[in-house]
């Protein structure tokens, strides 16, 4: 077994002196960093979906206009069609407040953290609980994607 395609590649192997601890901490750094990224992306999903809905309306109003109710149709047109979702806000203001006041600042705290900390090494956490996990010479469980079956 060849130890050059064993264990996680160089960009995955914690710094020397790095401890269990600061691995963990870094981990559960980057597991909140993803699930800001979980989130984010359902805030952009409540954005397309919003604006979806708000052009939607058009047809809504046309439609009640043709069935004979025009107040409803204006009714809809004038109250709800390009309303605002908060007081002074639409979707998309929401989304660029969210990046600037959590997103960014979040995300440049945890690469500062693994470039202080990891040499700028990221999923220490991971790489190392892959290792321990694998089944060695498992044709599925090699170490990285460069091993082979036989390493």
């Amino acid at each position: 077994m060849s130890d050059h395609h064993e264990g996680p590649d160089a960009a995955h192997r914690r710094p020397p002196g790095m401890t269990d601890a600061t691995v963990e901490a870094l981990g559960a750094l980057s597991k909140a960093l993803e699930t800001t990224e979980r989130a984010r992306g359902h805030l952009y999903a409540f954005h397309q979906l919003t604006g979806g809905a708000d052009f939607e309306l058009d047809r809504a109003a046309g439609l009640m206009h043709e069935a004979g109710h025009p107040q409803w149709a204006e009714r809809i047109r004038h109250e709800i069609t390009g309303r605002n979702v908060i007081p002074g806000h639409w979707t998309f203001q929401i989304v660029e407040a969210y990046d600037a006041t959590y997103y960014e600042p979040f995300k440049a705290t945890e690469r500062e953290a693994r470039r202080e900390l990891a040499d700028g090494r990221d999923h220490l956490f991971e790489a190392e609980l892959k290792e321990k996990r694998r089944t060695g010479g498992h044709p599925d469980h090699t170490a990285r994607p460069d091993a082979t079956p036989q390493d």
